[in-house]
C-alpha cells in the first residue's frame, strides 16, 4: 500500500511548483502551475480554461498555497470542494491589530505593546518597532530609532492604526505547525535568517531558514517554551476550525534570553517543502514489522513518521493522525531577493551553484524584495547568528560573480 493512498484526489493549484514540492506528484496528488515564462497568480490560474478542464474532469479537491476570498469565490461558483480553512480565518491570525485581541491571554507571548494611531505616536527617546495590519516580507514591520524618522511616519500615515512593540535585538526562529482534529503537530525550529546582505536589503525580510543552528542557539528549555506557545496557539485556532498548516515566529532577546512572539503565519509557511523534503531524506527507508508494512500498522505509507507537508494533507481532510513528525537537525535554504543591486541572476551563476551541490529555484519576479533566487542545502550555512559558514559564505562568492 502506497502513501497517496491514504488521502482523497487532491489538486494543488499554485503560481510556484516549489509551494507544491512537499510531496512528489502521484495517482491521488496533482500539481497545477504556470507554464514556463508566465506568472499568473493562484486565481488567475483557477480561471484559466485548460485549469478549469482538469479539475472538472476529476474528482479532486483543491488546494491553494495561501487562500484568499477570490479563490473562495471562484471555488464556490465553479461547485470545487477547496480544502484550505476561510479567508476570514487568516486575516483574524494574521492582521497585527486585531491578532492582540483574538490571542487574548496569550497576548503575554508578545513583546509590550500597545495600539494607537500613528499621530498619536511619541518619541521616548529609545527603538521601537511599527507594525502595520498587513505585511509581506518584513515590509509591514518599520524601525522608529529616531524622532526624525518618527515625525515623517507620523505625516505621512496620521490615521493609520499601528501595533507598537519594544525592539528586541536577538535570534530569530520559526516552527511550522499542523493543526489536525485529533492533534497537533508541531514541527522543527529553525534558525530564521533575516535581513542578511547581500540577500536583501530590508532587515526585516526573511531570506532563509537554518535547522542546524536552532539547536546550538536554544536551550531545552527554550526549545520547550516555543513547542508549547505554538500548541497552545495552534489548540486555539483549532477551537475557531482551523485545519492544516500554519507558522509561528519567534525572536529571542539577547538581554534577558527571554523569547517573545512576533508573528503568526495563517497559511502554509514557505519553509514547510523544503522541511518536509529534508524529513523524507531523514527518514530514508522504511522498516518491515515481521513482514508487514508499516502501512498496516500506522496509517500513512509504509513509514513509523511523517513529513509535515504528509501531516498538512491529512489534517486538511480530517484525516486520523498517529504518527509525529520525522526530526531533522540539518539542512538549509537561502533566498536572494530583488534589490537595488541584484535584478537578475546569470545561468551561468545557477550553474555554478547547482555544481557545487546546492538545489537552485529561479523566478520570474520584478518587483523589488520578491524572490529571485531560492537556493537549498542538505547541510547548514550559518556559523552562528547573523553570521554565515563556510557553506554560507560559498553560496555569497558564487551570486557576486
Amino acid at each position: 500500500m502506497s502513501a497517496n493512498e491514504f488521502i482523497n484526489p487532491i489538486m494543488y493549484v499554485t503560481r510556484d511548483a516549489e509551494r507544491a514540492s512537499g510531496m512528489a506528484p502521484n495517482d491521488n496528488y496533482k500539481i497545477i502551475t504556470n507554464d514556463p515564462g508566465i506568472v499568473l497568480d493562484t486565481a488567475d490560474l483557477l480561471e484559466q480554461d485548460k485549469v478549469r478542464e482538469q479539475i472538472n474532469g476529476s474528482n479532486a479537491s483543491i488546494l491553494v498555497f495561501k487562500n484568499t476570498s477570490r479563490i473562495e469565490e471562484i471555488c464556490k461558483k465553479s461547485g470545487w470542494n477547496l480544502l484550505n480553512p476561510s479567508s476570514a480565518l487568516t486575516e483574524k491570525y494574521e492582521n497585527k491589530i486585531t491578532q492582540v485581541e483574538w490571542l487574548g491571554e496569550l497576548a503575554k507571548y508578545l513583546p509590550t505593546h500597545s495600539i494607537l494611531l500613528t499621530k498619536d505616536l511619541k518619541w521616548s527617546g529609545e527603538s521601537s518597532v511599527i507594525q502595520w495590519a498587513h505585511g509581506h516580507t518584513g515590509d509591514g514591520t518599520l524601525l522608529m530609532d529616531s524622532e526624525e524618522k518618527l515625525n515623517d511616519l507620523r505625516s505621512r500615515f496620521p490615521d493609520r492604526v499601528a501595533r507598537v512593540i519594544d525592539y528586541v535585538k536577538g535570534p530569530s526562529f520559526t516552527v511550522n505547525v499542523v493543526v489536525a482534529s485529533d492533534t497537533i503537530l508541531v514541527g522543527n525550529i529553525s534558525y530564521q535568517i533575516t535581513g542578511l546582505l547581500p540577500f536583501t536589503d530590508n532587515p526585516f525580510s526573511t531570506v532563509g531558514n537554518d535547522w542546524s543552528l536552532a539547536h546550538s542557539l536554544l536551550n531545552k528549555s527554550e526549545i520547550s517554551y516555543i513547542e508549547t506557545m505554538a500548541q497552545e496557539i495552534g489548540e486555539k485556532m483549532r477551537a475557531d476550525g482551523w485545519k492544516g498548516l500554519f507558522g509561528v515566529d519567534v525572536i529571542r532577546d539577547n538581554e534577558n534570553n527571554q523569547i517573545f512572539l512576533i508573528e503568526i503565519n495563517a497559511r502554509q509557511p514557505a519553509s514547510a517543502t523544503f522541511e518536509s523534503q529534508l524529513q523524507k531524506v531523514s527518514r530514508g527507508n522504511p522498516p518491515l514489522k515481521n513482514g508487514v508494512s508499516r502501512s498496516e500498522t500506522k496509517g500513512w505509507g509504509i513509514f513509523p513518521e511523517i513529513t509535515t507537508f504528509e501531516a498538512h494533507l491529512l489534517a486538511l481532510q480530517n484525516k486520523l493522525i498517529n504518527q509525529g513528525l520525522v526530526k531533522i537537525n540539518d539542512g538549509a535554504q537561502i533566498i536572494q531577493r530583488i534589490t537595488n543591486k541584484t535584478h537578475t541572476i546569470s545561468d551561468s551563476i545557477i550553474k555554478s551553484l547547482e555544481l557545487a551541490g546546492y538545489r537552485v529555484i529561479s523566478y520570474s519576479n520584478t518587483e523589488m524584495n520578491s524572490d529571485l533566487l531560492r537556493i537549498q542545502s542538505t547541510k547548514g550555512i550559518m556559523e552562528k547568528h547573523g553570521e554565515l559558514n563556510n557553506g554560507g559564505k560559498e553560496i555569497i562568492e558564487k551570486i557576486s560573480n
